[in-house]
């Protein structure tokens, strides 16, 4: 939440938590399965970077349920990836999402406090 811009909504369910930043997606947490200790959560990725990511953490992330797997990987929190590892697929989704967002959003986004 302290990045620059990003919101938090429920725009799906009671269930699913959305990180936006300037209303665009860049990650997402089952908030019932994280109670129930299927702590994970979706961030979006390269498609390149997805894949490698897939076959170095096996098992740790995968592609993401209901979303677009070429774009998006599900990371299961506090298994073998180290928490600066997640936190660093966390700022690679937001830099993605922001890097992706028209010159004028970009423009808003460098402005706010």
């Amino acid at each position: 939440m302290n990045k620059k811009g990003t919101t938090e909504e429920m725009p799906f369910d009671n269930e699913t938590l959305v990180f936006k930043v300037m209303g665009k997606m860049f990650m997402l947490l089952g908030l019932g399965r994280w109670e129930r200790g299927e702590q994970a959560i979706n961030v979006k990725c390269d498609p390149q970077t997805a894949i490698e990511l897939r076959e170095q953490f096996d098992g740790v992330v995968v592609g993401a349920f209901h979303m677009s797997k070429k774009h998006w990987n599900t990371i299961r929190v506090n298994q073998s990836m180290p928490d600066v590892e997640v936190f660093t697929w966390i700022d690679h989704s937001y830099e993605l999402v922001v890097s992706g967002m028209t010159k004028k959003l970009q423009a808003e986004l460098k402005l706010l406090d």
